[in-house]
């Protein structure tokens, strides 16, 4: 192939192009869009015909601006990521079974412990991110029965919920990190 000064090349072998600056027989100078000066064979190169299809640098940069998003977008995915309304869960036994009368301490507490950990494995997998337990207040078992078991989850957060809603020390307030999916 023939090269003249000025034409625009790219090398075969390497993500390199730039220009004929000098061709001596089948050897060329080619200066690379870096600005780096190579001496290469003329069959290590192909010429480039139509050049006027390169992007050019500020066509590059307007591209990636418009591609990126913008703050104010991200300020009202995190608004309406805040307002997300938590799932909740009333653990009064009158809420769980109509059998309230058949069952001992025992068996209301476990029945209690088990629905908790029920909803609370469903919020993980579905990827739900808070869930606000209402236990009451009574004696303070169910409570710290629920925090041992949320504290054998590694991705789990809860606090006491909050009080001008539910009442003081009667709810707590689960927070789920969820892995972000690869």
């Amino acid at each position: 192939m023939n090269f003249k000064t000025g034409d625009e090349v790219e090398l075969i072998d390497e993500n390199l192009s730039g220009w004929v600056e000098n061709v001596s027989g089948s050897s060329l100078t080619i200066q690379t869009s870096d600005g780096f000066i190579l001496q290469v064979e003329s069959d290590e190169v192909i010429k480039l015909e139509n050049a006027s299809l390169k992007v050019t640098e500020a066509e590059l940069r307007q591209a990636l601006k418009e591609k990126q998003p913008s703050k104010r977008k991200q300020v009202i995915a995190k608004r309406r990521e805040k307002t997300i309304p938590a799932i909740e869960i009333d653990l009064h036994i009158e809420k769980l079974t109509h059998r309230v009368n058949r069952l001992d301490k025992y068996d209301i507490l476990n029945l209690q412990i088990d629905t908790a950990r029920h909803h609370l494995e469903k919020a993980i997998k579905n990827r739900n991110q808070r869930l606000v337990f209402i236990h009451g207040v009574g004696e303070g078992v169910l409570k710290q029965e629920l925090r041992t078991l949320f504290s054998r989850y590694n991705q789990v957060a809860y606090e006491d919920a909050d009080s001008t809603k539910y009442g003081f020390d009667a709810a707590t307030a689960v927070y789920i990190y969820q892995k972000s999916i690869s």
